[in-house]
This record gives structure tokens, sequence and C-alpha cells, in this order.
């Protein structure tokens, strides 16, 4: 089927997408894109959706609302593990972060409305987490620690504030400050790296929370995870530091590391919150995989 399904979110952005979803999609049917329409209703709907469109012939899907949009629509389309036709999903990003285009333009909307235009789309990797209950799929990152708390907190308690939710979650989390272990070991390692941490983030693309370049050697196509940890810094220096979290630069610190891998093995023993495409999630973590080139994105 050569018709996109678009699947609106119409609380993504805080209810911006449901204000600028129908010109926008009447424009690009103007423009000459053949789209089909759909709105998702609560949480968890756009996957159901999706799974749905694919069912019915649907190859071409667009993410109408936010990263957690198209989170959603990837999992629906990969329940049952990577589809035997493959896919395509395009953006109409009027959400609050739209962290992954960035690694592609300065001005994704426009770069992403372009490619739809042009028929123009990349093959991108995806991460495959399994934890102790199932399988998610990220295009963006996998967190725990302190990212993850902040991200958990802000989800929960500051939503409605956007993005300056997010920057109050992080000094509320600064003040309630956590140094974990998180063992885990990648590839061919055979011990378990149990060192306390401030976080981990495992990584697909370079940009989270908007404009927070956390792995800035991050590649989206290049079939491998980008790993970057951070030790048990304190909470006067975390604070001195959290500008270089918007330049990248965080990861000189003599107290952060980053290599890129294709597989790591979890062992904490217990549910922890994890960011996962800037949603949130408490579950045990097991098994990280790389899947190289598995969709395509028009960008």
């Amino acid at each position: 089927m050569e018709r996109f399904i678009a699947i609106v979110n119409p609380a993504a952005g805080g209810g911006r997408a449901a204000k600028l979803a129908g010109p926008k999609l009447a424009e690009l049917r103007a423009r000459g894109l053949s789209i089909d329409v759909i709105a998702s209703a609560a949480a968890g709907h756009a996957a159901q959706l999706a799974r749905e469109a694919y069912a019915q012939g649907y190859r071409k899907f667009l993410a109408v609302g936010g990263d957690g949009t198209a989170h959603e629509i990837l999992n629906g389309i990969f329940a049952e593990g990577p589809p035997a036709r493959r896919v395509s999903l395009g953006f109409l990003p009027f959400g609050t972060g739209n962290s992954f285009l960035r690694d592609f333009s300065k001005d994704g909307a426009a770069a992403s409305v372009s490619a739809l235009l042009e028929g123009r789309s990349r093959a991108v990797d995806l991460l495959r987490l399994t934890h102790t209950k199932g399988q998610i799929y990220s295009f963006n990152l996998v967190s725990v620690g302190f990212a993850a708390d902040v991200a958990a907190y802000a989800n929960r308690h500051l939503k409605p504030l956007g993005h300056f939710g997010y920057l109050l979650g992080i000094f509320v989390k600064l003040a309630q400050l956590r140094r974990r272990a998180f063992p885990l070991r990648s590839d061919e390692e055979t011990e378990w790296d149990g060192r306390r941490c401030l976080f981990l983030s495992l990584n697909n693309s370079k940009f989270t929370g908007g404009t927070m370049l956390v792995a800035p050697e991050a590649d989206p196509a290049d079939g491998l995870i980008e790993f970057v940890r951070w030790g048990p810094i304190g909470r006067l220096k975390l604070l001195w530091l959290l500008p270089r979290l918007y330049d990248g630069s965080h990861t000189k610190h003599p107290l952060a590391s980053r290599k890129a891998v294709r597989r790591v093995e979890f062992n904490f023993g217990e549910a922890v919150d994890v960011t996962i495409d800037g949603e949130v999630f408490t579950l045990e973590p097991r098994v990280l995989e790389i899947l190289p080139g598995a969709v395509d994105v028009c960008i």
C-alpha cells in the first residue's frame, strides 16, 4: 500500500499536535501525498493502531506528535519481532522534545516535510531491550540512573510544564542525588562492571530531552550502541557541569567514559526506572542489542 497512515497523538506537546495536525496534513495532501489519518485516544493506543494498520497492509507510517508517538508506533509494528515487510516512518514533530530528528537537521520539522514530499528515506538502526517481562524497541536511547530519575519525576509530576518541568526535575533530583551500581557487561566482556555511577546512557542517536547532547559520537546508522557512562560525581560538581550536557563536552570529563558496543547484558536484580525514547518504564533489563538498519526513516 502506497498510502501513508498518519497516527496523531492529540495530547503531544501539551495539546499542540491537536491544533497543528489538521492544517499540516491538509497541506501535505494538497501537495500530492496520499494520507489516511487516525488519532490515538490514550497512552499505548498508538501502538495498537500501528499494529492494526500494518496488518491491514500499510507500510508507510507518519508519527504526528513527539518522540513518544513514534516510539509507540514502532513498538506496535515490531510487537511480534521485526516485521516481515519493511516499513518506513515519517515525522510531523509536534511534541515537547523531538530529540531524534536533531541528529539530522537543526530544523527537524522542515527536513521531515521535505523528505516526505521528495519520497526520501534512509535506513536507521533500532535498539531492542529484552527485560524480564518482554521486549521494547527504541530509536533514541535507553538510560538508567540520574537522567532516568529526572525523567521519571518530570513525567509523573511536572509533565504539563514541558521542558521547564524537565529542568525543574533536574534540581529536585540533584537534591535527592543517588549514585548507584548498575552491574552490566558488554560484547565480549566476562566480568560484570559494578562500579557506582551517576548515569548510564545507551544511545542510538545523539540528543535527549530536546537539546541535551548526551551522546555526541552516536550515529543512528552505524550498527553500534553508543555507551556513555558518568561516574559518581558530587552535587556541587554536577551542578557546575550540567551545562556540558548541552554541548556534549561532558564526555571529556575525567569521570566520564564512552565506547561503541553491539550488545549489553544487565544484572540489576530488581526493577528500576528506565528512560526509553523520552518515556519512563519501571522494569528489570536483561539484554540490549542493536538491530542494524531495521527501519527506514523519512528524513
